[in-house]
């Protein structure tokens, strides 16, 4: 093991030096949120593919294909048609916003009152995401180095914490941009044409495994829907997703790059899909399904390309991970603290200039250690995940989107979506359970008639607040001053 060792501490090491790079370079918090808002096509697709990307794409996706064959793939292939219909159908009037949050789009659109509430209920999504990719790495220093949950929890996510605090967005971007090639390399170049071939090829794989395993719909419409509903549709909304749409230069990078991104994640999808079943070809009883991914590296690649494919695995997870902690962060500041600290300046608290680098790092940190230490304390990753994405869909979706799509919609109706959707879905998974699907198909439907009764009960939204509103969309109106001096867009 000693050349894999190597290879993954080589990695490693690399992380934490394009920390200290983008640390050097994020002078301002447009650079260090977004980039400032300067990523050409190419290092955009990169970037987005990678934090769409994570441990539950790749080691959950392999472990869906040696559950259910090629069907497998319907997870990941959701989350590529989300980033494609996000991509094709809203980037560009995104990217146009010059925001920072999913929140402070939503006060621009109906008026500067919905934004608390969504962002506390943003920010505990964000929070969960980034506590389950960090406890994946758990499963990866496992094998490599045959140490236990917690030290390897603490390991990836103090490395992960490490640049990400250093650098903001910018640190963030260069290591994810390495994590996307050596997922590519690792996972499409090395690792499935090997499972393939280990297995015996396809004839031989199909005449081992009964036929429902190349059924594309085996999983069970009922299944495709539900990851449709939070999958697709989370794609769409998160903030750790719209984040990325920030950082591009322009409404063509926004649409073409995610939509490169979003075609690479529905070959990501099938390649995980395809390695898992040549895994139960070759491993038929294996304890877990999840095990999969690491018990083919470990006992069928050759040293130096099995240390290769673990980086690959460990960037999938940290790419995720370090994407959702900014987020994370960016919420936890921007939405709810500076809030509470702009009511305590109103109410006489001190008005000092407030240095808004040092803050967001602040905030990366503190953020951080908490992640690490609930994701130590924390034993059902699933059941995290559904609720975090429970809530976002159900609460965030409708207001959002119709936001965007209905100029009807007002604050009342905005709000009374995020309360009674988020408030219903909650209240059904006490009743049916975290991993049933009543929940999110009740929440959803119950978030959009309230919304769309309170919003025509209820005044206009004011014409002005909708005249701003549109000269934000056209990407006229939008106030930079904490922009830095522009430098050649990087691509």
């Amino acid at each position: 093991m000693a050349v894999d060792y190597a290879v993954i501490v080589v990695y490693l090491a690399g992380m934490l030096a394009m920390g200290w790079w983008g640390m050097r370079r994020a002078k301002s918090k447009s650079e260090f949120l977004v980039a400032g808002r300067r990523l050409g096509p190419w290092m955009y697709s990169g970037t987005m593919a990678a934090i769409v990307l994570g441990g539950a794409s790749t080691i959950g996706g392999v472990g869906l294909g040696y559950k259910y064959g090629l069907s497998g793939a319907w997870m990941v292939l959701t989350i590529g048609l989300g980033l494609l219909a996000l991509s094709i159908f809203f980037s560009a009037r995104i990217a146009r916003l010059k925001v920072y949050t999913v929140s402070e789009m939503l006060d621009l659109r109906y008026g500067g009152r919905a934004g608390i509430i969504s962002g506390v209920v943003m920010w505990a999504y964000t929070l969960m995401l980034a506590v389950t990719s960090t406890i994946a790495y758990a499963t990866i220093f496992d094998v490599l180095f045959d140490v236990n949950r917690t030290v390897a929890i603490v390991l990836g996510g103090t490395i992960v914490v490490a640049y990400s605090t250093l650098g903001g967005m910018w640190s963030i971007t260069l290591t994810d941009m390495v994590q996307f090639v050596v997922k590519t390399i690792g996972v499409l170049l090395l690792l499935l044409p090997i499972a393939v071939i280990k297995a015996g090829g396809f004839s031989e794989m199909k005449a081992q495994l009964p036929t429902e395993y190349f059924d594309p719909l085996g999983i069970g419409g009922e299944t495709i829907f539900t990851y449709v509903l939070i999958y697709t549709f989370g794609m769409l909304i998160g903030q750790d997703i719209w984040q990325r749409v920030f950082t591009a230069r322009s409404d063509r990078t926004a649409r073409w790059g995610g939509t490169v991104a979003g075609t690479y994640c529905l070959v990501y999808a099938i390649a995980g899909a395809v390695i898992g079943t040549a895994a139960k070809v070759m491993y038929p009883n294996l304890a877990s399904a999840d095990a999969a991914f690491a018990t083919i590296v470990k006992d069928e690649l050759p040293m130096g390309v099995r240390g290769l494919v673990l980086a690959a695995a460990l960037a999938a997870v940290m790419s995720t991970s370090s994407g959702a902690l900014i987020a994370c962060a960016t919420v936890a500041n921007n939405d709810i603290w500076s809030r509470l600290r702009g009511a305590v300046v109103r109410d006489g608290g001190s008005g000092k200039p407030h240095d808004e680098v040092k803050g967001n790092r602040a905030f990366i940190l503190i953020m951080g250690i908490a992640v690490i230490l609930i994701a130590i304390a924390l034993n059902d990753v699933v059941e995290a995940l559904t609720v975090a994405y429970n809530l976002l869909v159900g609460g965030l979706l409708v207001p959002i989107l119709g936001g965007l799509l209905w100029r009807r919609g007002t604050a009342a109706g905005a709000l009374a979506a995020v309360c009674v959707g988020g408030v219903a879905v909650i209240g059904l998974m006490a009743v049916y359970g975290i991993l049933a699907n009543q929940p999110i198909y009740y929440g959803l439907l119950s978030s959009l008639a309230v919304y769309v009764v309170v919003s025509l009960a209820t005044p206009p939204t004011d014409a002005a607040v909708l005249a701003a509103w549109r000269e934000r969309l056209a990407g006229r109106g939008a106030p930079e001053a904490e922009e830095s001096a522009p430098e050649p867009a990087t691509t």
